[in-house]
C-alpha cells in the first residue's frame, strides 16, 4: 500500500475539492501502490502511462482520480467550462455501463464535474432519455427490494443533475467526462450533428484518453483503433 488521497491533498499533490467527495472515494483509504505512482506520472508529471495488473486491483482509480483532479483544480480557479476534457473508450457497453454506475456513485456530491454516456443505446431526445432511466432504475429498485427490501423514493428514479444522459443534452453541454465504445466514436467523429465535441468553443480543452482493455485491441481490430486513435488525435 502507498499514501492516502488526504495525504496526497495535505502534500499538495492533490485537489483539495476531493474533500467533497470523501465518503464515496474513501480519501482516507491506502491506495495500492500502482494506484499512486499512477496519479503522481498523470497529475503531477504530465505523463502517459500503461497500467497492467490483475482483475480486481483497481485499475479504474488509476485514471479516473487524476481525471477528477484536474477538472477540481479547473473548477477551483474557475475554467471548468463546459466541454470534453476525458473520453473513456471501451470495447463493449457493459463496462462503460459499469463504470457509469462508478461515476455515479463517486459524483453524487459533485455536481460541478459532469459526464454521460454515448452509446448506440443512447437516447437521442432528453425526454425519451428521462423516461427510459426513470424505467430502468425502477426496474432495479425492484429487484433489490425483493432480496435486501430496500425501499425508494421517486426522487432515487431521476438521474444526478451531472449526468448527462441524452444526445442532444450532450451536444448542446458537452460533458467532461464522455463514456463510449470504439465503434461509436467512429461515428461522432465523421456525423456533422457531433462536430460540438471536436470542434468549435467548448471543444479546446481534450485532454485525457483512457483505452480500457486495451489488450482486447489486437490483430486487425487493433490495427483499427490504432488509425482511429490517430485521426482522433488529429481531429482535437
Amino acid at each position: 500500500t502507498g499514501s492516502t488521497i488526504a495525504s496526497l491533498i495535505k502534500a499538495g499533490a492533490a485537489s483539495k475539492e476531493f474533500n467533497a467527495i470523501a465518503a464515496a472515494a474513501d480519501i482516507n483509504r491506502p491506495l495500492y501502490v500502482h494506484q499512486e505512482t499512477a496519479f503522481r506520472k498523470l497529475a503531477t508529471e504530465k505523463r502517459n502511462v500503461i497500467v497492467a495488473t490483475g482483475t480486481g486491483s483497481g485499475k479504474t482509480e488509476c485514471f479516473m482520480y487524476p481525471i477528477f483532479n484536474e477538472l477540481m483544480c479547473q473548477n477551483e480557479a474557475n475554467k471548468l467550462t463546459p466541454g470534453i476534457r476525458a473520453l473513456l473508450l471501451y470495447p463493449m457497453n457493459a463496462l462503460a455501463n459499469d463504470q457509469m454506475k462508478r461515476l455515479r456513485a463517486l459524483l453524487t456530491n459533485y455536481p460541478d464535474i459532469t459526464f454521460g454516456r454515448y452509446t448506440g443505446e443512447t437516447q437521442e431526445k432528453e425526454n425519451k432519455a428521462i423516461e427510459d432511466y426513470r424505467t430502468k432504475k425502477e426496474q432495479e429498485f425492484k429487484a433489490k427490494n425483493k432480496r435486501k427490501g430496500i425501499d425508494y423514493t421517486d426522487k432515487d428514479l431521476n438521474p444526478l443533475p451531472n449526468e448527462l444522459i441524452s444526445r442532444e443534452r450532450m451536444r448542446d453541454t458537452p460533458p467532461h467526462i464522455l463514456l463510449t465504445n470504439y465503434a461509436m466514436l467512429e461515428y461522432l467523429l465523421i456525423r456533422p450533428e457531433d462536430t460540438t465535441f471536436f470542434d468549435g468553443s467548448m471543444a479546446g480543452a481534450w485532454q485525457f484518453l483512457v483505452l480500457d482493455e486495451a489488450h482486447t485491441y489486437k490483430g486487425a481490430n487493433g490495427t483499427e483503433i490504432a488509425l482511429l486513435i490517430r485521426r482522433l488525435k488529429e481531429r482535437v
